[in-house]
């Protein structure tokens, strides 16, 4: 029932991301439902600019973090990759399992082809979602949180954006905010 999907949605509401809490110690970090919005404003925005399929887009960032209102969410230091993409498309399928199967084969194709990360949607998202976690950390810094304990945030992105636009911005966040 599409009921039960939407149940499923509003549950990420409650999922914290991790990564703030064991690396920052914020005690009511954001939510991963938080990072998914921020996600859409951000691609929606530069989607439009550099002419990709913006409803492809956005519905790519909807659904990509979408299996975590099951499984919750892990850092890398949890869980190894392998283990980690098997819980989220075991999760997904689960998820998707009652829509229509108009929607759900055109879900479950967006699903996967954001895991394969191969063509240019899918790339562009996965830089946008780092570019969101610095947009974020550098938040958390200006509120007070250590820069030290952030600093990881940073660095582990720098080589992970290689589109030329995200990279200027990230290099803006970092040293303008």
């Amino acid at each position: 029932m599409i009921i039960d999907f939407f149940r499923t949605v509003v549950n990420l509401k409650k999922i914290s991301r991790q990564g703030w809490i064991d690396k920052v110690s914020i005690e009511n970090p954001e939510s991963v439902a938080d990072h998914s919005y921020s996600m859409a404003m951000m691609s929606m925005v530069i989607s439009d600019l550099e002419n990709y399929d913006s409803e492809k887009i956005l519905k790519m960032v909807l659904l990509h973090d979408l299996a975590e209102s099951k499984i919750g969410d892990f850092t890398p230091e949890q869980i190894d990759m392998e283990k980690k993409i098997h819980l989220e498309n075991t999760a997904f399928n689960e998820i998707i399992e009652d829509l229509p199967d108009s929607i759900k084969k055109q879900y479950l194709e967006i699903w996967q082809e954001y895991q394969e990360n191969t063509s240019p949607e899918s790339k562009i998202i996965h830089q946008i979602d780092k570019l969101e976690m610095v947009l974020q950390a550098k938040t958390y810094q200006n509120e007070g949180y250590s820069k030290e304990k952030l600093e990881t945030f940073f660095e582990s992105v720098k080589i992970d954006i290689t589109n030329p636009k995200l990279k200027e911005l990230f290099t803006k966040i970092v040293n303008d905010l």
